[in-house]
């Protein structure tokens, strides 16, 4: 199993603070059968102003600090761009973003905030010849009450990815709820954990298992493994 929306490289965003969590981290992740991984650290310019240098960076250091203590790790990276006035401005001036694979990118909303340009964005993301996936639609609580919106976003070209704790109350019943409604009918392209410290790990291994999880993947169809590299 893939999993490509994690926050697993040191000391960058909210995730990971150092390389010994991170690796734990990782164990974690292969222990619930995920054996490929790419990392997304946020891209948010008031608080995580990164960018591919920095990231690639923090994965050189991780890499670097694994070996030193015999641990050989295989992963990738991307970034999970927050679609923002300064993203926008990034696609304007056709600086090269970070793909999950192929032409995919990984986005996501304002938690607070519902975005005024999805359509603007859609547009240009599609222009500029990238295929948005947007990070846990669940989660932005302005949608929930407005729940053919999210036919909307997937008419305009976004391909939808859920946090598979939302499955379960971590993140609030009512985000359970709208999770559960958009999965069984059949709105999720993909799955992915949006791992970011051992709480989020202690929670998906109550919850789920190796087995459980290729089941949900198989039963509703999930595209994670198109974004093999392998």
């Amino acid at each position: 199993m893939i999993d490509f929306h994690n926050h697993l490289l040191p000391g960058i965003d909210d995730g990971s603070p150092d390389v010994d969590t991170s690796l734990a981290l990782f164990k974690g992740m292969a222990e619930l059968g995920f054996d490929e991984i790419i990392c997304t650290p946020h891209i948010i310019a008031d608080t995580h102003p990164n960018n591919p240098t920095t990231i690639s960076q923090a994965a050189d250091v991780l890499k670097e600090e694994s070996k030193k203590l015999g641990v050989e790790l295989d992963f990738r990276f991307a970034a999970e761009y927050m679609l923002d006035d300064t993203f926008q401005q990034a696609l304007s001036s056709k600086q090269p973003l970070l793909k999950l694979h192929g032409n995919r990118i990984l986005v996501e909303f304002s938690y607070i905030q519902k975005p005024s340009k999805v359509e603007n964005f859609s547009f240009e993301l599609q222009i500029a010849g990238y295929e948005p996936v947007l990070a846990h639609p669940e989660r932005y609580m302005y949608y929930h009450k407005q729940m053919g919106f999210y036919e909307h976003l997937k008419d305009l070209g976004f391909e939808l990815q859920l946090n598979l704790l939302s499955l379960t109350p971590y993140y609030g019943k009512e985000v359970q709820k709208v999770a559960n409604h958009l999965l069984k009918n059949g709105m999720y392209d993909f799955a992915c954990t949006d791992l970011h410290h051992q709480r989020h790990l202690d929670a998906l291994k109550a919850h789920f298992t190796p087995h459980s999880l290729k089941e949900l993947f198989s039963q509703f169809k999930l595209k994670n493994q198109e974004l093999s590299a392998l």
